[in-house]
């Protein structure tokens, strides 16, 4: 009899074990849609809008290629490769490891806290596999992959966000757990606050260092690696988040302190100043091809003088075919019906000091959303209510004429021959293709000056601007000089006069149905 009760304790747990492992799988590998809205409220805090595209188009599986929105489905990379090959120690300057995790203890602590310690509720201390994973080698577990649904973002009660990881995973990558995820887990976030660093975590954050000098450089290296078990799935683009940025203010519209980037496939503009709450889309080769790294980094100018040199960059990587990636070449993407957009630097600040930035050349897109179970049609544009003595819109201007509305790109010249047409916004300007005033009906498509009017010979107040070209889009660019430019023989025909204190823009914008 004993006999017999030991065999029936043991199939008992037997189908307790494949109960509990089935019904972690079911958890561990949802449906495309389900991880999709998963990772859109873990990123951002919100589900995903009913209308998923990019550029709206009719529904059709997440696999189907969508010509229209210049983006497709990818297949998913088969992690059967080792995927702790190149693992290794990889220090800042302060000597903490970030980014990557040493190997010590790995294959008990990974199996043990990830595979199977986490096949039980919290509350259920009894664990029947405690020590397996000291006696399975990792390349013979067949439930290995599970390991990779481990990382999905999450958002701390403080509204950090981070990462979902077993506790001992967390530590060995050098973050530090703040609130809790499902099955026993913590939110991990993972802060690298020092220079020369690197990153390959979903939603790090850079945060400026305690001790900064002038001159110097201080920069972090994200690598991305389909082979990395922490990227679950390749990464075709990066999103960085400015939580805060401030830096010395630019020369004349040419930044003296600087923040660039290398190695993404579109073109991010330098830029420099405040810049809190801004955001970048960085395309990125997929990483199914290969690791790629992307380098972020500041130059600080020696004699700028005080000048605050602080930042805090959340460092988002969007897998390749997720809904939620920006269309190609927009450097700026915006998910929502209403909002405000402004240009890098802008700022409510009285006085005529110069804050908009040289060598300026970027997409600003929106998704199409639905609006009462429409299709937005239209999308208009509003200069933002000013507070504090500020200027919501002011991009290049005529002498005589600094306070009006420009529109076109040249114009009869106020002053005097021997020059007899001048640029407008032929070297600055923002581009909205059929912009019109809905009102009276006039258009322009490029608008500078003082005030965002398309009456062709300038008003010293702005309207609503609204366009019906789809997908909607905006380009900003300005030239590499806030002087006057003259005619030469490198190409330049058409003079400009020199900009008086210009700022940028910062506009409220509406998707509408009529």
């Amino acid at each position: 009899m004993a006999k017999l009760g030991l065999f029936l304790l043991i199939v008992a747990l037997s189908n307790q074990t494949s109960l509990a492992c089935n019904d972690n799988k079911a958890e561990q590998l949802p449906g495309t849609r389900r991880e999709l809205n998963d990772y859109w409220v873990d990123s951002y805090g919100f589900p995903p809008p009913s209308l998923t595209p990019l550029y709206y188009h009719e529904a059709s599986p997440p696999e189907a290629a969508i010509s229209y929105q210049g983006r497709s489905s990818l297949n998913q990379p088969n992690h059967k490769a080792n995927p702790f090959k190149n693992y290794f120690i990889n220090k800042n300057a302060d000597g903490k490891a970030s980014g990557r995790f040493a190997l010590g203890g790995l294959r008990a602590s990974l199996i043990n806290t990830g595979l199977f310690n986490n096949r039980f509720t919290p509350a259920n201390t009894f664990r029947p596999l405690q020590g397996l994973g000291n006696k399975t080698p990792v390349a013979l577990n067949p439930n290995f992959d599970s390991l990779l649904t481990t990382f999905d973002g999450c958002t701390a009660p403080n509204g950090e966000s981070g990462i979902c990881a077993p506790g001992n995973i967390c530590s060995l990558f050098g973050g530090r757990p703040s609130g809790s995820c499902i099955l026993g887990k913590v939110c991990c976030i993972n802060v690298v606050p020092s220079c020369g660093g690197t990153a390959s975590l979903n939603n790090t954050h850079w945060q400026s260092p305690a001790v900064l000098s002038a001159p110097s450089t201080c920069t972090l290296t994200v690598k991305l690696d389909a082979t990395f078990v922490e990227q679950k799935k390749p990464i075709c683009q990066l999103r960085l988040d400015f939580i805060s940025f401030t830096t010395s203010q630019p020369t004349a519209g040419t930044c003296t302190d600087t923040f660039q980037i290398s190695g993404s496939t579109n073109t991010a503009p330098i830029i420099c100043g405040d810049n809190n709450g801004q955001h970048m889309y960085l395309d990125v080769p997929s990483s199914l091809n290969g690791p790629t790294n992307v380098r972020l980094m500041f130059n600080f100018a020696a004699g700028t003088g005080n000048s605050p040199r602080t930042w805090n960059i959340k460092i988002a990587m969007l897998p390749c075919g997720a809904n939620y990636l920006a269309p190609r070449d927009c450097l700026q993407y915006f998910t929502s019906a209403t909002g405000i957009i402004r240009s890098f630097n802008w700022r409510d600040i009285a006085g005529v000091a110069t804050r908009q930035l040289n060598n300026q050349n970027y997409n600003i897109c929106f998704r199409t959303e639905e609006i009462d179970g429409q299709i937005a049609n239209r999308i208009c544009l509003t200069p933002c209510t000013i507070t504090n003595g500020g200027d919501a819109f002011s991009i290049t201007s005529l002498p005589g004429n600094l306070a009006n509305s420009a529109v076109g790109t040249t114009g009869p010249n106020p002053l005097p021959p021997p020059v007899a047409t001048v640029a407008v916004c032929l070297y600055d300007f923002l581009l909205i293709a059929q912009g019109t005033n809905p009102i009276n009906g006039l258009v322009a498509d490029r608008f500078c000056g003082n005030q965002l009017n398309p009456i062709p010979a300038g008003a010293a107040v702005s309207v609503t601007v609204c366009t019906r070209i789809r997908p909607f889009k905006l380009t900003y660019q300005t030239d590499n000089t806030e002087g006057a430019v003259f005619a030469n023989n490198q190409g330049i025909i058409i003079p400009a006069f020199g900009d008086a204190g210009n700022v940028g823009f910062c506009l409220d914008f509406q998707q509408r149905i009529n």
